[in-house]
């Protein structure tokens, strides 16, 4: 906005304890014409004004010693400055704002932050209307909100200047609202657009790629199958590796399908029995390794409301992890069960295996993170992060604790937070 030179028509007192607020407001009015003074708090106001006899006076609410309300209302009864219009800053957050604001005798109220256009606008049609001659002592007009009981000695000037100005206020923060919503909504179709784009290339990529590993895997065999005895020793072991290597890279990519796919799936909730994934689960996991010793503890009949399939991948997950990280020890212990923490069931597995270093929780659930070496436990990277992906798919959160040497505990809610 361009500034118009030679509006002033007397002195705009500004009462700001921010520096900073006050320098802007003094910036706008300065920069269009007005003449400016400024007052800290309202106790040097209340000095300046009989000395400066201002036009109009610009006041924050929120003030140490003296606020705003109570600095409206000392000037309002003084008939030396009853006729200046104070106009007050606020966050109009609150309809006791606008009665508190009725009670004091405002004339009207500009939001913070200041926007320079309604400054203006406000200030200009305040000093254009001011008229001392109307302007008395009254009796004030005693009315109830909210259970409080308030003193208007507003004249209908003001109480009418003060709801156009409110209504205008909410006028603009709609529109703000609308604005921001449309904005919401194109990012939302962009980011629609972009996974959508993101699947497809994660399929190709992953089809791609399957494809030759299922080449290179089948050829592998076919060397062992058929010139095993004529390879020597060496031979034999490098075909080994890239033949399980293969198998790694195969395990990689559907782990990563997976984990793409989270996002997109329809989430069924219904009430899925935990105890009985879990049983599963856990003969699954014997059958692979009859050799090993490990007491599962499954606790009866716990029930979670969620996506079956999807809590059946959690469990898989944290039970096959437990299993994994438990593999040295030689009397294994696996738990999973159930308590109650603020108010809400948080579902737990447990184990004393290898543990991990707490000062590297933060790094449990990012993709390709790992606190163990591939040399000490095999793993991809990709299940943990899946797991906290799901739980806060159900909007419930997923934490771990552990320490090196004793085993982990990994617990998980499946309600938002109270």
């Amino acid at each position: 906005m361009e500034p118009t030179a030679g509006k002033s028509t007397g002195d705009i007192l500004i009462i700001e304890d921010s520096p900073t607020q006050s320098a802007q407001l003094r910036h706008i009015l300065e920069t269009n014409g007005y003449r400016v003074i400024s007052a800290g708090n309202g106790k040097e106001a209340l000095a300046l004004i009989p000395g400066q006899k201002p036009s109009l006076i610009i006041s924050d609410i929120i003030m140490p010693g003296l606020d705003g309300y109570e600095l409206c209302r000392r000037i309002k009864e003084r008939e030396d400055c009853r006729d200046i219009p104070v106009i007050l800053l606020t966050s109009l957050s609150d309809p006791h704002d606008v009665i508190r604001g009725l009670e004091c005798g405002a004339d009207n109220f500009i939001t913070k932050p200041c926007n320079e256009e309604h400054l203006l606008s406000r200030v200009r049609h305040l000093l254009e209307n001011r008229n001392p001659c109307q302007v008395e002592a009254r009796s004030g007009l005693e009315i109830h909100f909210a259970g409080e009981r308030y003193c208007i000695t507003a004249d209908r000037r003001q109480i009418l200047d003060l709801l156009l100005c409110t209504y205008e206020t909410a006028i603009q923060k709609n529109n703000e609202l609308i604005r921001a919503q449309n904005e919401l909504n194109s990012l939302n179709k962009q980011l629609e657009t972009a996974n959508r784009e993101l699947e497809a290339f994660n399929y190709t990529v992953s089809h791609d790629l399957r494809s030759p590993l299922t080449n290179i895997s089948g050829y592998c065999q076919v060397l062992l199958e058929l010139h095993a005895d004529t390879l020597d020793l060496n031979c034999v072991a490098y075909i080994q590796e890239i033949f399980q290597a293969t198998h790694r890279m195969n395990d990689l990519i559907g782990d990563l399908m997976e984990f793409s796919r989270l996002n997109h799936q329809e989430l069924k909730r219904q009430e899925v029995n935990l105890s009985a994934i879990a049983r599963i689960i856990a003969a699954e996991l014997q059958t692979k390794d009859k050799q090993r010793r490990v007491d599962f503890k499954i606790g009866e009949g716990i029930i979670g409301n969620g996506d079956s399939r999807l809590l059946h991948l959690v469990l898989v997950n944290l039970l096959g992890n437990a299993w994994k990280y438990t593999g040295r020890k030689e009397s294994a212990e696996i738990e999973f069960g159930v308590m109650e923490a603020a108010g809400k069931q948080v579902y737990f597995v447990r184990d004393n295996g290898a543990g991990f270093d707490m000062t590297e929780a933060h790094r449990l659930f990012g993709t390709f993170q790992r606190l163990h070496t591939k040399l000490e436990f095999e793993g991809t990277g990709i299940g943990l992060a899946t797991v906290q992906r799901i739980i806060q798919r159900h909007g419930g959160t997923i934490w771990g604790e552990g320490e090196i040497g004793k085993g982990a505990t990994f617990y998980f809610s499946l309600e938002p937070e109270p």
